[in-house]
């Protein structure tokens, strides 16, 4: 047992967080936190770091458990550069022989300036330079909030092959759901102050769920059967309810007491658009430097009434910049954007825009539209606010005492309240909860309008995009139709075919079909499945030493390194087998032959 939390209580302004939460962690735990923002995911991992105190309840690590914590939003050492910030708080020692491992990961999560100061990082940036840091120091349990927000595709990918192979504890709040099932093995999620522990992963989590809450229904079914009989009964008078009923009694008033426990309510968000006309937007030969750096370069495309694109790419390639251009925010250098006379855009940023935390939720909404005209009818501002799970106290509290993952879903609400026919998202998925983004998705699916969507969440893009649109360094856009599935089956391919030599094979002369082996091939022959097998069994152990290493990333390196040359000789050996079995079948059809 690494670390050991016993009836947590924590509230904060009267609303309770979490309330006798327990939870134990050991040795090969990899747990994955999820539930609705607000619902405490963060206070939690705060209070297993021991970064803030509970209410109640007991929080017990073992002497020997060396813990490391990333913060959603970390904080910085003043004056420091990069590499002194991953390596602060560590001896001399760790820095000298882990100084190249750290470079190594650094440039992964694309900082490549380790001399940099801090302090003139973006926040995803200072985010990336964090993740480093928690890496870096030795530890038995990794606590991560959110460690994928801000990653690009490729780091995200890397990470989680990290992540898969580290042999300590972790514990993680994230929304990646492909992170998810690829990395955990158990889920804990948060509801109404309680936690749900599910072994397994995302999609063993998604099935176990579905099971327990129709038996959750069905026992509150049988309360409610029991409650009429027995209010029928109370009924009947009190002829009907003599001495002898006492006990009935006390049973229907416990019955009436129970309020059985409360399913969360679902987000629903009802389509909100206004009629598109014909002529959406074109992009006619855009082109936008920066400086004297080619961000787009001669870009040409007309976003047809229903497309759905999504924009993958390196982090500063200029995804941003490209939906910049098309809401108007940025103009060209040289192209033109024509944009048709009922397009209504819905531009739903990466920074949610300054929100006045003094100011109410109900009022925030209201300024933009106090009513709108969905499928059911027309809906008030609280009656769509209580779609999105904002609850009558809620509405009326301030902005200010609402989560971080709470005032981006409100910021979401009020772009949608606008009713657009065209939605630009710039990473939607960071810190919505993973309800929130399977309700956005099912949404975006039904949505009349178009969509264009900057996103690092490969799940998301799978769910929504029916076309890729890939940002190189050149500054030219790919256009790739299908999924981010599919996209990144036919980049595996176009790789492929790279790697392919150019050149025709030589032609090779006609040779006397052979009558025999020559001495080498014969020993050859004779020696190589002892060779092979060899080899086999070096990859085994080559393979239990990579699982036993997987925290040490310099000897880690080495062993990869070891494996692979292996592997190489391993096929080279089966390829001549092949060959040299093959021989001995034609030399034994010539002899048949003659």
């Amino acid at each position: 047992m690494l670390l050991s939390a016993e009836k947590i209580g924590k509230s904060y302004a009267g609303k309770v967080l979490l309330h006798d939460v327990s939870l134990y962690i050991k040795k090969g735990d990899k747990i994955g936190v999820i539930g609705v923002n607000g619902t405490g995911k963060s206070t939690l991992l705060r209070i297993l770091a021991g970064k803030e105190e509970a209410d109640g309840g007991s929080v017990n690590k073992s002497a020997k458990t060396q813990l490391e914590y990333l913060a959603q939003s970390p904080e910085f050492k003043d004056g420091l550069n990069v590499l002194e910030q991953v390596f602060f708080g560590a001896d001399t020692a760790l820095r000298e022989t882990k100084e190249y491992e750290a470079k190594t990961i650094l440039t992964k999560l694309g900082i490549t300036d380790f001399d940099q100061p801090v302090s003139e990082l973006s926040g995803g940036q200072k985010k990336r330079v964090a993740i480093a840091g928690a890496l870096m120091h030795p530890s038995e349990l990794l606590i991560l909030d959110e460690p994928t927000n801000h990653l690009d595709n490729e780091m995200t990918e890397w990470l989680e092959s990290y992540l898969i192979r580290y042999t300590g504890a972790i514990v993680m709040v994230t929304h990646d759901r492909y992170f998810l099932d690829r990395v955990v093995n158990r889920i804990i999620e948060l509801e109404n102050g309680s936690i749900y522990e599910y072994p397994g992963s995302y999609s063993k989590y998604l099935t176990l769920k579905a099971e327990r809450e129709e038996m959750e229904r069905g026992s509150e079914r049988k309360r409610n059967s029991l409650l009429r009989k027995e209010l029928e009964w109370m009924r009947r008078g009190p002829r009907a309810r003599g001495t002898k009923s006492k006990e009935r009694i006390e049973r229907f008033e416990a019955l009436q007491e129970q309020s059985g426990r409360s399913v969360t309510g679902g987000l629903e968000i009802d389509t909100l658009s206004s009629r598109l006309g014909k002529k959406t937007v074109e992009l006619n030969g855009v082109t936008k430097r920066f400086g004297d750096r080619l961000i787009i370069n001669g870009f040409d495309h007309i976003i047809l009434r229903d497309e759905r694109i999504g924009i993958v790419g390196k982090n500063g390639c200029g995804k941003s910049t490209l939906l910049n251009l098309i809401s108007g925010s940025l103009v060209p250098d040289s192209g033109t954007i024509e944009v048709g006379s009922t397009v209504r855009m819905g531009y739903f940023a990466q920074e949610c825009e300054e929100l006045d935390f003094s100011q109410r939720p109900i009022d925030y909404i209201k300024e933009i539209a106090a009513t709108v005209e969905t499928e059911e009818g027309t809906l008030t501002a609280s009656q769509m606010m209580e779609k999105f799970l904002f609850s009558s106290e809620q509405q009326y509290t301030t902005i200010g005492e609402l989560s971080g993952g709470e005032r981006r879903r409100l910021y979401l609400l009020g772009i949608l309240m606008q009713a657009p026919n065209i939605l630009l998202l710039d990473e939607p998925t960071n810190d919505l909860d993973i309800q929130t983004l399977t309700v956005l998705e099912d949404y975006l699916q039904q949505f009349p309008g178009a969509v264009v969507a900057v996103s690092h969440d490969r799940y998301f893009l799978d769910k929504v995009a029916t076309t890729i649109f890939e940002f190189r360094s050149d500054g030219n856009i790919r256009k790739c139709l299908g999924d981010y599935s599919d996209y990144l089956a036919g980049r595996t391919e176009e790789t492929n075919l790279t790697k392919e030599k150019k050149a025709e094979p030589e032609k090779k002369e006609k040779t006397q079909p052979k009558t025999k082996l020559t001495f080498g091939e014969q020993r050859e022959l004779d020696t190589i499945d002892e060779e092979i097998e060899q080899l086999e069994t070096s990859l085994a152990q080559m393979n239990e030493l990579i699982h036993e290493q997987a925290s040490d990333y310099v000897q880690l390196q080495e062993s990869i390194a070891r494996k692979e040359a292996i592997e190489k000789a391993l096929d080279e050996k089966m390829e001549r087998w092949i060959y040299l079995n093959d021989l001995v079948e034609q030399i034994a059809d010539a002899k048949n032959n003659q």
